[in-house]
């Protein structure tokens, strides 16, 4: 038995067989297969090498006609090498004699091979070592695509374990089949933390030596509540934790009944709580969880669970559905929040050095022009449906904000050219995502129907951390004074312009945070689905007087841990199950 630490993401508790995916840009680790599985190894370097050949040939086909006989020569060498017996026996054999995958057979020969050119006193060979970095790349990336097409054909319950699965590879899991997830990297905001939350399914991320110590069929136990990933527990532990999972599934049940209830202070207080969805197939769930609406609807997964990018009718057949479902509630869709870590497969080869601070979301909208309109098409054909709000992502200044509008009011006259109804008065709004709209946010007030303010990146922007980084994971806090002060200014702002506020980050979810948020002014809320009955618990407890001393004494704290302690104590005074040491909501 052995136990790995990480961050909790996605509460519950899964007891699976592992299948562990590689990745081709990081340490493939060494991994031992049963002996019976050799064989498939085997086959599968032959087919992976093989479907690299016809690449390298296609490639050297297009070089040729393209730039010339001579410089398609320089694949030559990339053939020769896929061809050579010699070496692929060495991988072969390793597999054979070691039990071991076969892209960890792959790498260590090819690397061991790439080593010796590069301290060959030749320059020639030397400058030989980058072609066999390429070419373990290029057969890598099909034996991981191998791998994820095995995922998609699972016929058992599994524990997906990875470095790090990338949006669109999270939201085509099958929750029937994928119980946990285990990634080495990410953090509390990380997408795949998002996702995972909004499928239900347990997930540990930023648990750094996962892919090295565990092994495909190994049993994993993923408690998404502590952040623990256990490898092949004794009886004991595995007894321990289905009398865990007995209790989780008790407090469920208190929750469903809270569901029921409406979102009132003691003191007669109405606050809206909606829901985050990504997914139509969650809206009974975010109904059944007692949602007055859906607060963000993340319209990248139109396009991230989809192999192309789907067109205006795809995207108003699915929007409008979720309209017709929520049945005249509010439904605030954000435009495209692609870029970053989220790429559709079209845009996937074009890498940035630093993407969270390049061309994503309103950015990307704005110099993909086509793209942008045509979802704007989609989203106001939509809204004829029912009750919709717009709200565009990552706004960083005024022109930004003004050219969008003017985009969106170009569509609304193309559709009013065309009969096309739609409703022209949709409310238009913001996300509150990075510093400098936060500071002008006094200013944007005149620009707007409403805010919303976006704490992952929020966070990520002030304090100058990656949110899918678990070296830094701990400098990740909403509660850092900074960022409070922030979210005050912006709340002071809003009422001043008479502008709506709400928040629709992950911070909004949490427990801790609950008090003090509605202390600081805020009357709207919108959080993954499942976290809206514990939410709800604590409004139903307490005053909005209550509220407000919280968030005056949380003013007067100067680090994140005075704050953190101190929400947690008060939290735990109105929801003692929330820190009793073992459930967490």
């Amino acid at each position: 038995m052995e136990i790995i630490k990480g961050i909790a993401v996605s509460p519950g508790v899964a007891i699976c067989p592992a299948v562990v995916l590689d990745a081709e840009d990081y340490h493939v680790p060494r991994r031992l297969v049963p002996h019976s599985d050799v064989p498939h190894q085997h086959a599968r370097l032959d087919e992976a090498i093989g479907r690299s050949r016809i690449d390298i040939e296609q490639l050297r086909e297009q070089v040729e006609n393209d730039l010339g006989h001579e410089t398609a020569l320089i694949f030559s060498f990339h053939l020769g090498l896929l061809k050579d017996d010699a070496l692929i026996g060495q991988i072969h054999d390793h597999i054979a004699e070691e039990a071991v995958t076969a892209e960890y057979a792959l790498a260590k020969v090819l690397r061991d091979f790439a080593k010796l050119m590069t301290n060959h006193q030749n320059a020639v060979f030397r400058e030989r070592a980058s072609d066999i970095w390429d070419i373990e790349k290029r057969v890598l990336r099909h034996l991981i695509e191998d791998s994820v097409a095995d995922i998609d054909d699972l016929h058992h319950e599994a524990v997906i374990v990875a470095h790090d699965l990338t949006p669109s590879q999270t939201a085509s899991l099958d929750k029937s089949t994928i119980k946990g997830i285990v990634t080495d990297v990410g953090g509390r905001t990380s997408h795949t933390a998002i996702v995972a939350r909004a499928l239900r399914i347990p997930a540990v991320v930023g648990a750094e030596s996962a892919t090295k110590n565990i092994s495909s069929s190994d049993t994993v136990v993923v408690d998404g509540h502590r952040g623990l990933v256990i490898i092949n527990p004794d009886p004991e532990q595995l007894e321990e934790y289905k009398d865990y999972v007995q209790q989780i599934q008790a407090r469920a049940v208190d929750l469903a009944d809270i569901a029921t209830q409406p979102a009132i202070t003691k003191d007669g207080i109405k606050i809206s709580l909606n829901a985050n969805v990504e997914f139509n197939s969650e809206i009974q769930d975010i109904l059944e969880n007692g949602a007055d609406g859906i607060g963000l609807y993340r319209t990248e997964y139109l396009f991230l669970s989809n192999e192309s990018e789907p067109d205006e009718e795809e995207q108003f057949n699915t929007l409008a559905d979720a309209i017709k479902q929520v049945d005249g509630k509010i439904v605030t869709i954000r435009t495209l929040d692609l870029g970053a870590d989220k790429f559709t497969q079209r845009h996937a080869e074009l890498k940035e050095r630093n993407p969270f601070l390049g061309c994503r979301s309103i950015r990307f909208c704005l110099q993909n022009l086509s793209l942008f309109k045509t979802h704007l098409r989609a989203i106001l054909r939509a809204s004829a449906f029912g009750p919709i709000r717009i709200m565009f992502p990552l706004i960083s200044n005024m022109l930004e904000l003004r050219q969008t509008r003017m985009i969106l009011h170009d569509v609304m006259e193309d559709l009013e050219d065309q009969n096309i109804p739609f409703d022209r008065n949709v409310q238009i709004g913001i996300m509150i995502e990075v510093p400098s709209t936060a500071i002008m946010a006094r200013t944007f007030v005149t620009e707007v129907d409403f805010f919303s303010i976006g704490t992952n990146d929020l966070v990520q922007y002030t304090l100058a951390v990656d949110r899918a980084n678990e070296h830094v994971a701990n400098l990740y806090s909403p509660a850092n004074p900074a960022v409070l002060r922030l979210i005050k200014d912006v709340i002071r702002a809003g009422k001043r312009g008479a502008v709506d506020v709400s928040i629709c980050g992950e911070m909004a979810g949490e427990p801790q945070y609950a008090m003090p948020l509605l202390g600081l002014g805020l009357r709207s809320l919108s959080m993954s689905p499942p976290a809206i009955p514990a939410i709800k618990q604590i409004i139903r407890a307490v005053t909005i007087a209550d509220c407000e001393r919280v968030a005056r004494r949380i003013a007067a704290y100067d680090s994140e841990r005075q704050v953190v302690n101190y929400l947690r104590e008060e939290t735990r005074k109105v929801l003692p199950e929330v820190y009793d040491g073992r459930t967490v909501v």
